[in-house]
């Protein structure tokens, strides 16, 4: 993920979607996942550290990692411990943490399945996973969402390239100014086994008729 995607909107990011009832519901789901500490937890992609501040409040020792200079600045303001560094090569020694979250990063990561091998990497034996994100079959460049409970389903599922401008992205939206990544949902699996986790639970949150997320728990 190129670190001057998020630069330039990374307080409007923060505020939008932090304070957001989708940000609050995410938060929500993560934390049934990822229960209790004590440990070290691995926040991938922290972003402006909102979440994190949830998990140490859980007894976690939370590190956060991001590439976004401007996202990092404000996850020091609220005091987590974070490290400027590529979610595909992160720099610390295998299984040097306990646990480990990402929150809607797969349409963000440039090589999303290295990170998750990374992601393995790090966690010792046993070490669990928690991912949330937005659901691949019903959000993205090929499903228009936006103020709408069922999906608009456009061509293009399977186009895995990365996108600005598509049928699903809207011009005043995060994904317009950023960029998408899109991974089918068979792909999307896929990269946590190869990565040698073994899941546990893979939920599709209730609270619309279709599934606007996905979330999973895996083990090393």
């Amino acid at each position: 993920m190129s670190e001057a995607r998020y630069d330039s909107v990374a307080e409007w990011y923060d505020a939008g979607f932090a304070s957001s009832e989708l940000g609050a519901s995410a938060l929500r789901i993560v934390l049934r996942l990822l229960g209790d500490g004590p440990g070290r937890l691995l926040d991938i992609g922290c972003g402006g550290g909102f979440n994190a501040l949830a998990f140490a409040e859980r007894g976690w020792a939370v590190t956060g990692v991001d590439v976004s200079t401007a996202q990092l600045e404000l996850a020091r303001g609220r005091g987590i411990e974070v490290v400027k560094a590529n979610a595909a090569a992160l720099p610390f020694d295998d299984a040097s943490f306990d646990a480990a979250v990402s929150v809607f990063t797969h349409t963000d990561i440039d090589d999303f399945e290295a990170a998750m091998r990374d992601a393995a990497r790090v966690l010792r034996s046993g070490g669990r996973l928690v991912y949330l994100g937005t659901h691949p079959c019903f959000v993205g460049p090929h499903a228009f969402v936006h103020d709408r409970d069922v999906p608009e389903l456009h061509p293009g599922y399977r186009d895995t390239s990365f996108r600005t401008e598509a049928p699903g992205i809207w011009s005043d939206g995060i994904r317009a100014k950023v960029g998408a990544w899109h991974r089918p949902l068979g792909l999307f699996v896929q990269t946590f086994l190869d990565a040698g986790f073994v899941l546990e639970r893979f939920e599709e949150p209730e609270g619309r008729d279709y599934p606007h997320i996905v979330a999973l728990r895996a083990r090393r």
